[in-house]
């Protein structure tokens, strides 16, 4: 079974043309809290996941378990809401500034990035506080 989505898109065509996908057709996409910068997940985007986040205000994602697109929320109502969508300099990586609704983590956490923080060695490494 492939991943990847086999959906037409109406993603607008200048857009779609600047994605560098991956060999699946996806693309990760962070999702981080507007106004505090928090890193809150990172999910699967293609054409017409892009579309639809960009066109409804609301985060859509494709699961590469599920084989199926995904609204953020829609079962949770742990809701995504789209602030801004920008791509990174070699158009391989979405940024979703979201106002998040309540947990972003499918485990109820409110980041997918706070449960296993690794330890750091080294002269340059700075101890985050918790």
């Amino acid at each position: 079974m492939s991943s990847t989505p086999r959906t037409p898109s109406d993603l607008d065509p200048a857009i779609a043309a600047r994605l560098k996908r991956g060999p699946d057709g996806l693309v990760p996409a962070i999702a981080q809290q507007y106004d505090t910068g928090e890193v809150l997940m990172l999910g699967w985007m293609d054409d017409e996941a892009l579309h639809r986040t960009l066109t409804t205000g609301r985060c859509t994602y494709w699961s590469r378990s599920r084989q199926e697109y995904w609204v953020k929320g829609d079962t949770s109502g742990h809701v995504q809401h789209v602030r801004s969508v920008a791509l990174d300099c070699d158009a391989d990586t979405v940024l979703v500034k979201v106002d998040q609704v309540d947990a972003a983590c499918h485990t109820g956490a409110r980041t997918c990035f706070d449960a296993d923080v690794l330890p750091v060695s080294g002269s340059d490494a700075d101890p985050v506080s918790e």
